[in-house]
């Protein structure tokens, strides 16, 4: 059995496997992306498995999410592994989001207004996905200035904070839940 605490840690540093070994403080940028990546993917996780066991009828239509979020989980932990080491992205992970954004926006109302987070508890908690979606591509802009930083892994986190909104929104309509416009 492995065990989880190595206690190499308690100094404020930490080891990461790139293409070399590397010791690290805790609070370098490379890891601060990391964990802002590691935190959003933990918000899609809480979206996806409120949207599993939510019983509602009118939740039927976003069960059909979920597989789509799975996709997206490890998209974002390939965006956490390019940037210490090789790139295995594609265009095709940043493609596959626009259409379901584009999908997504023929099901809602036009928006005419700034909105609001808020609505159903879980496109509230799609919102907080999104905010983090955000700062997760700040770190990875600041990150790209002392480090190598592939341009899908910037390109993806943009469009999927774009998703998360109109997500958020598709579930205030499916739920009947109005958006609350500024």
């Amino acid at each position: 059995m492995m065990k989880i605490y190595t206690k190499q840690g308690d100094s404020g540093q930490t080891q990461v496997y790139a293409k070399e070994v590397l010791r690290l403080d805790k609070d370098d940028a490379l890891l601060e992306c990391y964990g802002t990546l590691d935190e959003l993917n933990a918000w899609i996780g809480v979206i996806q498995a409120k949207l599993k066991t939510s019983t509602p009828a009118n939740f039927v239509a976003l069960q059909g999410f979920s597989s789509e979020l799975q996709n997206i989980q490890q998209h974002l932990f390939a965006i956490g592994f390019a940037i210490s080491d090789q790139a295995k992205l594609s265009d095709d992970m940043i493609n596959a989001l626009e259409l379901s954004i584009d999908a997504m926006q023929m099901e809602v109302m036009p928006q005419t207004k700034f909105i609001l987070p808020g609505g159903h508890p879980v496109a509230a908690d799609v919102h907080v996905a999104r905010t983090v979606a955000r700062r997760a591509e700040r770190r990875l802009v600041s990150l790209s200035k002392v480090h190598d930083v592939h341009p899908l892994a910037l390109s993806f986190v943009n469009r999927l904070s774009d998703y998360l909104f109109v997500f958020s929104r598709l579930v205030n309509h499916i739920t009947e839940h109005p958006d609350i416009e500024v």
